[in-house]
């Protein structure tokens, strides 16, 4: 782990040279064209856990508050941006294809496992909302995934559009849908993409307008904590989340999967994540009261303890990898 040495005055006048290590360092990473950035949090057991953010929500918002529990258990932990937003590279910006998601996904897992601390064969991945889903898709189809966690997950964007339709005002919903066709088509001239604010109340033009929906600056923003995480999408993009069903993964997940669901979850609901925890064959599932954003609020103690307990039976760390090698390339923070 890389140090980093500063001067400290004491009483006596005296100048002493300490050093502390960082928590976490800035790592890039090349996923097909661009480079994602992603904050690697070193850890002490061997085993990391790789994460992103929900839908359009950056790395410090959508995953600080887990990375940091997931670290002071011993896990190493890199939370990624994906391309075109955040701190990642890419243009336009906040256009988000689920395919190029996907793909950042492979690029994060692949580069997770050559950090110096980490053993590449204990890999775990941790989404929520929109990433949830993405979780199902990567740990079905990428071998180097050695359990996943998929919390309150769209599994179903058809399910999750449907009902978002029942929350929301008739004229609104039709100048959201107008807007994401309008955008799709100035997208293939070029023109800069048209944006939707991803949370609002019903009447709002906003990608959710479910009854929790407000309840997301609380949980993932607190007191604007993260003032540079931009709340909005290109309507294309929440158009087309409305026919993703990485549900349709489930039975062909082979490694531990553990689903978290809300008995009250309104946005992306409970049924689809329960569908997803009965055709996994190696899932667990772990039902929480509250709504989409309880994790991240009242329900947070229960479901990080779920999830530590999770990760230690099926990604073991072992005493050996306790020592970390001097050297942790990146930007410190």
């Amino acid at each position: 782990m890389r140090t980093v040495w500063f001067t400290l005055a004491t009483p006596e006048g005296q100048m002493e040279v300490c050093n502390v290590t960082p928590k976490r360092v800035k790592v890039r990473f090349p996923s097909s064209d661009t480079e994602c950035a992603s904050w690697h949090h070193p850890g002490t057991n061997g085993a990391c856990v790789v994460m992103a953010g929900g839908f359009a929500v950056t790395k410090e918002p959508g995953t600080d508050l887990f990375a940091s529990t997931f670290h002071d258990a011993g896990f190493s932990v890199l939370a990624f941006d994906y391309r075109r937003t955040g701190e990642s590279d890419g243009k336009p910006r906040q256009v988000l294809p689920i395919r190029d998601q996907l793909a950042d996904w492979d690029a994060a897992i692949s580069r997770a496992g050559e950090l110096p601390d980490v053993d590449p064969n204990r890999l775990a991945i941790w989404g929520f909302s929109a990433s949830g889903g993405h979780v199902l898709l990567v740990a079905a189809r990428n071998p180097a995934v050695a359990a996943a966690i998929a919390q309150t997950p769209n599994a179903s964007g058809r399910a999750a559009a449907q009902n978002a339709a029942r929350h929301q005002r008739l004229p609104a919903l039709m100048r959201l849908i107008g807007r994401g066709f309008l955008d799709m088509g100035g997208g293939l001239f070029g023109a800069a993409p048209r944006l939707v604010p991803l949370a609002g109340a019903p009447g709002d033009v906003a990608v959710i307008t479910t009854p929790e929906a407000l309840d997301g600056d609380r949980a993932l923003n607190p007191d604007n904590r993260y003032p540079e995480w931009q709340q909005a999408v290109a309507a294309r993009s929440a158009l087309r989340l409305g026919f993703y069903e990485p549900g349709r993964a489930a039975q062909h997940i082979p490694c531990p999967l553990l689903v978290v669901v809300c008995d009250d979850d309104r946005t992306a609901l409970v049924r689809p994540g329960l569908r997803v925890a009965e055709r996994a064959p190696r899932a667990e599932l772990v039902r929480l009261p509250g709504g989409h954003y309880a994790p991240f609020l009242e329900a947070h103690n229960a479901a990080v303890e779920a999830e530590v307990s999770f990760l230690r039976r099926h990604v073991p760390g072992t005493s050996s990898s306790s020592q970390l090698l001097d050297s942790v390339p990146g930007e410190s923070a």
